[in-house]
């Protein structure tokens, strides 16, 4: 499949092939859904925590009696009824992470790729580099391509222009080749991949032989 590659400017750079392998699958709800809630299970903190009867502190003498009184029998005052008691089967802190087959997460990057590709909403650069580091530079570049909420995936190393100007743009984040990941693909309008963008998500995903980028 082909595609137009920009420059940072809107200006025509060429064309590059892309992988039918990793961006022409038919994406499928249930194989995003899975990946997504793989990758915020693992991000979740996990923290939450509550103490439990054993954990609370309060006087091991009997609070009152245990007869004549017209109410209820207790022993303790750290019981789960009374304010200031343990929790009953409180959240304890723990890792909410969980497992995924491998093969099932590279799939779910693949339909999230395929997936901006067939709505028209994946853009190549020939590269994104940006010499003076100003954010209102940048903006304007991105207004002449069409981009406001986007995406962008660069080769193993980010420019130092580039990324100080996207630290101070709403709605556009940047991300190294090997940082690519479905919920960030999924959460934007827009994907832009650099032409060093996609050798990395070629070598990563297994890109079949002939496949330019």
């Amino acid at each position: 499949m082909k595609i137009d590659v920009f420059k940072l400017d809107a200006s025509g750079a060429g064309d590059v092939d892309l992988d039918d392998s990793i961006f022409a699958i038919e994406p499928r709800a249930d194989i995003l859904h899975r990946v997504v809630r793989w990758q915020r299970a693992g991000a979740q903190a996990g923290t939450h925590s509550t103490k439990g009867r054993s954990e609370v502190k309060y006087s091991t003498k009997k609070i009152y009696r245990q007869k004549g009184t017209g109410g209820a029998r207790h022993g303790s005052r750290g019981a789960p009824i009374f304010r200031g008691g343990g929790v009953y089967k409180g959240p304890k802190s723990r890792s909410h992470a969980h497992d995924l087959p491998k093969k099932v997460r590279a799939l779910g990057l693949k339909m999230a790729l395929s997936d901006k590709a067939a709505a028209q909403k994946l853009i190549v650069l020939d590269a994104a580099t940006l010499e003076d580091g100003k954010t209102k530079s940048l903006k304007a570049h991105l207004e002449k391509l069409g981009v406001k909420k986007a995406l962008v995936i660069d080769g193993s190393e980010i420019d130092s222009g580039f990324a100080r100007a996207v630290s101070n743009l709403n709605g556009v984040d940047v991300l190294p080749g090997a940082g690519a990941n479905v919920y960030d693909i999924m959460l934007k309008d827009t994907l832009v991949v650099t032409k060093a963008g996609l050798d990395v998500l070629n070598a990563r995903l297994g890109a079949k032989e002939g496949a330019s980028a």
